[in-house]
């Protein structure tokens, strides 16, 4: 599935990492000082980030643009020497960056969006408080701005879209390829035509909706907690913990990765049962295509036995589903009141107006639903789990590797039922 695609999967990623903790270390510590040296400083203190289209072309953005490509190019550069002979190094190294980068930019749409919500929501409250103390050309002004965030959202989610789809693709043939480059070694694994063909573009699929998902959960992360750090500052006391330095960014992490634990302990079975779902399936399936030339094949007691396999998974699986479902759903509703109720007392003593609440909103659910990304495609990650295992089978057989326990008993079961029709008068 990764060598397929990427140049020594193990090394890249940690590596990768590595290279981006560097480069996040490096861009916090003197990177402000490092764009202010070469004309491109951050905001002053106390500044109000540019509105609209001007927020992108800031000078601290376009040094960050610059910053970007020449850590991208370091890093892709010793990769490309590193793994000269690999067919997929412009897509799985420049590709990735370029899908990093893309995500980037999402992000800073709605960081423009959260600077734009501030002084519109006070112009509205302002408004609101009697006739003539807003003129409608100001919030006529508001709007435009807006628009203009809004047209750079769309070409970018166009773009992100498009190369995307292609990305992914890409990754599918890598791993196609692979595959029927060794399919002798592979064909006699059950399902391996299904494996080839549906498990990898199931794979690549999910992947296509899952990676840019998470890609921008790590940048909104990376862009929205110092913002919401910094938001802090508005706080009064939390209710029932009293006073504490920078709330709002301690409960935005500590309510995620309480329900992120949570969803992960009451869904811990569920992979499992999908994958054995999957297989219980494929038997009953193929059975019936042999039933279908062969009259000997597909028998009502045996169909009637590999469908019951069936619906005992599918009734354990509906159990598991009963209180995973009751975590999530009850966790859900808690999590619309969440910030709310830590805010009361905030609001209450007219600490913040209603251009902060809409800024803090928004930057408090961008990062609670950051980091709850297993929350929110528990189910998804689960049918990506039971792929992967799946396709662990392609790469057992592979590697010359003992095959998952469930395929073995696949297959001492068409070994048992081979011998019992060659014993057949």
């Amino acid at each position: 599935m990764f060598h397929s695609f990427f140049p020594q999967p193990k090394l890249f990623f940690s590596s990768f990492v590595v290279w981006s903790i560097i480069c996040m270390v490096v861009w916090y510590t003197v990177g402000p000082q490092m764009g202010a040296a070469i004309g491109l400083p951050p905001l002053a203190p106390g500044e109000a980030a540019p509105l609209g289209f001007a927020y992108f072309i800031s000078p601290d953005n376009l040094w960050f643009y610059l910053y970007f490509a020449i850590f991208v190019a370091i890093f892709g550069g010793a990769w490309k020497l590193i793994a000269r002979d690999h067919p997929w190094t412009n897509w799985s190294i420049w590709g990735t960056a370029f899908l990093i980068f893309i995500a980037y930019f999402t992000v800073q749409a709605y960081v423009a969006i959260n600077n734009w919500r501030g002084p519109f929501f006070d112009l509205f409250q302002k408004g609101l408080t009697g006739p003539g103390n807003v003129t409608a050309t100001e919030l006529w002004d508001m709007q435009i701005y807006f628009l203009q965030i809004g047209a750079v959202a769309v070409v970018i989610n166009v773009v992100t879209a498009f190369f995307t789809n292609h990305y992914v693709f890409r990754w599918r043939t890598a791993m196609n390829d692979y595959y029927m480059s060794l399919w002798p070694k592979l064909r006699h694994i059950e399902g391996a035509s299904q494996r080839v063909q549906e498990d990898t573009m199931r794979f690549a699929n999910i992947v296509e909706g899952l990676g840019v998902v998470f890609i921008n959960s790590i940048m909104t992360l990376v862009v929205f907690l110092p913002l919401l750090f910094k938001l802090s500052e508005h706080m009064a006391d939390v209710p029932i913990l009293g006073a504490i330095p920078h709330s709002l960014f301690w409960l935005a992490i500590g309510w995620s990765i309480f329900g992120t634990a949570l969803l992960a302990l009451a869904g811990i079975k569920l992979p499992g049962l999908q994958f054995r779902n999957q297989r219980v399936e494929a038997a009953y399936r193929k059975e019936l295509v042999y039933g279908e030339d062969d009259a000997d094949r597909a028998q009502p007691v045996t169909v009637r036995e590999l469908f019951n396999n069936v619906r005992k998974n599918y009734f354990r699986m509906y159990w598991h589903y009963c209180y995973f479902n009751i975590a999530r759903f009850g966790y859900n509703q808690l999590d619309g009141s969440f910030l709310t109720f830590i805010l009361i007392p905030t609001v209450a003593a007219g600490k913040i107006t209603m251009g902060l609440w809409q800024q803090i909103s928004t930057a408090f659910g961008q990062v609670t639903d950051s980091f709850q990304y297993l929350v929110s495609y528990w189910s998804t990650i689960i049918e990506l789990l039971s792929i992967y295992k799946r396709l662990k089978a392609f790469e057992a057989a592979i590697d010359d590797k003992p095959l998952p326990e469930i395929d073995q008993r696949y297959l001492e079961r068409e070994a048992a039922e081979g011998e019992l029709a060659a014993n057949r008068p």
